[in-house]
């Protein structure tokens, strides 16, 4: 069935309806960044007559094949330099003032789409009476390849392109979203992985003030940037695997937009990051938290219990644990920092997957996930802290609460196809997603996850450090980190230049 045919700021947009649910994909929120607009920030769409038929999702970045990803069932296809693209679940084009939530996909920022089938927001719409934005924004070298330091003015923001998409998202939301049933004034941000690091940056970047009101982060904090220093290398780096000298930087403006974006594994995983380029970042997020820069602004922050065992958990060199290969790895892993971490440790024997795991899940995720927290409770603004704990049984249980676990429990999409391979079938799933999803959608409302399903879920302070538990009974727990912190809060290493990458 057809949905109202609605008039943006720029054109008339048709979607359909279904269940209940009024969908628009593919509306263009900002002009395709081709040819000369490669590298640059993104402009304005620009207008066009008729109605544009947004029926169908949009092309997905250019993006490498990674094996991860697609086991997560990622859109491989359809990919296009053409990618600027959003998509709309709404109870209603009603005139309704509904709360908005803008969703910002992960995948190391170099892969994912917002068309993601786990990023379905029909069950938003329907039983949170709440409109969902996804968006897709640029990747890899073309989302943050910076180029500055070579390449002069012109290239002054190209480290930052895939965070300047999702402003102007943002921007586009602001101007459009009534029409679609939503209220410009009540947006919650929200991602995982890369995307809640996206979250935290666009927090800290001044030129967001007023586009959203609340900011949920799953499994992502405010440590993943890159100085100029850093992220040159990499361009440099770049530029050599594509066979062009510091000179020849403008031949990148031919390069077929695919080749870029494979150039991405000329460098070690997760290497392009948003950047402090003093334009569109002026500092490092964690600094701009602890001068207030989310003031005002209610944060829902949580990581899984087990995060990186989705990175191990089909790694040879764990399933055949060899001490001395699985010893190679620790040292290889933390390099110069190994003395240190090693001497803190006080059962070292085995070195195997399990402390491994422990130790990467913490010094990746939860560990900066409390610092954040730590520092807006400390500024007294508002801020709430959870840890999904519930295990899959997918793989015999090999994958615990692994990395993006939580995603269909969010959303409320187990029954999306491929969803299985990841959680397994046990029962008690769906109540879970019940009460995680409503807890989502209550804080896009209120500000305040709290709601009938789930017991008392107090603010997170730095006396209790409360801390939601979700698993097959959710319950609040003060300070369930607290051993871990003691241990390792002296030691910085992802701080490093060095860090090794999720």
């Amino acid at each position: 069935m057809p949905a109202p045919i609605i008039e943006t700021v720029y054109g008339k947009v048709q979607g359909y309806e279904k269940n209940g649910v009024q969908i628009w994909k593919g509306i263009p929120y900002a002009k395709p960044p081709v040819g000369p607009l490669r590298f640059l920030p993104p402009q304005p769409p620009k207008p066009w007559t008729g109605v544009k038929d947004c029926t169908q999702f949009g092309p997905i970045p250019w993006q490498p094949s990674v094996e991860l990803m697609n086991f997560l069932d990622n859109p491989n296809e359809n990919m296009s330099e053409d990618c600027l693209y959003l998509n709309i679940w709404s109870p209603d084009a009603d005139g309704g003032r509904r709360p908005v939530m803008v969703w910002i996909h992960g995948g190391a920022f170099a892969n994912g789409a917002g068309s993601s089938p786990s990023y379905d927001g029909a069950a938003f719409a329907k039983n949170g009476d709440v409109v969902v934005v996804t968006i897709n924004y640029r990747l890899g070298a073309l989302g943050f390849l910076h180029l500055a330091e070579i390449g002069g003015e012109d290239y002054r923001t190209s480290g930052n392109c895939g965070i300047l998409d999702q402003i102007a998202a943002l921007k586009w939301v602001k101007e459009n979203i009534a029409a679609f049933g939503g209220d410009p004034g009540r947006v919650t941000i929200f991602g995982e992985s890369a995307g809640a690091m996206s979250v935290a940056t666009l927090l800290a970047a001044p030129s967001t003030k007023g586009l959203f009101h609340q900011a949920i982060l799953e499994s992502g904090a405010a440590n993943f940037v890159a100085t100029p220093e850093r992220a040159t290398k990499n361009a440099l780096r770049i530029l050599d695997a594509l066979g062009l000298e510091k000179a020849e930087i403008s031949k990148l403006q031919e390069i077929p937009a695919k080749q870029l974006a494979e150039a991405v594994n000329s460098l070690p995983f997760m290497s392009l990051l948003p950047v402090i380029d003093g334009v569109v970042l002026p500092k490092h997020p964690e600094a701009a938290f602890k001068e207030g820069c989310a003031k005002d602004i209610p944060v829902l922050i949580g990581t899984n219990k087990d995060e990186y065992r989705l990175f191990t958990a089909f790694d040879p060199v764990w399933q055949k644990q060899d001490p001395q290969e699985t010893a190679a790895v620790f040292q290889k892993t933390f390099a110069k920092y190994w003395d240190t971490l090693s001497a803190m440790i006080t059962n070292p024997s085995p070195f195997n997957q399990e402390l491994y795991d422990r130790i990467m899940t913490y010094f990746v995720f939860t560990g900066p996930a409390l610092r954040l927290a730590d520092t807006q409770a400390s500024l007294r603004e508002q801020v709430w802290m959870y840890r999904f704990d519930w295990e899959s049984t997918a793989y015999g249980g090999m994958l615990r609460s692994c990395h993006a676990l939580e995603i269909p429990f969010v959303w409320n999409t187990l029954q999306q196809p491929g969803t299985k391979k990841l959680t397994g079938e046990s029962l008690g799933r769906q109540a879970l997603a019940d009460r995680m999803h409503l807890a989502w959608i209550a804080f896009a409302k209120t500000g305040n996850p709290n709601n009938r399903l789930l017991p008392d879920w107090p603010a997170y302070d730095t006396g209790t450090r409360a801390t939601m538990i979700f698993d097959r009974i959710c319950k609040a727990v003060n300070d369930p980190h607290s051993k871990e912190r003691a241990v390792w809060s002296s030691v910085r290493y992802l701080e490093s230049e060095e860090q090794v990458r999720p």
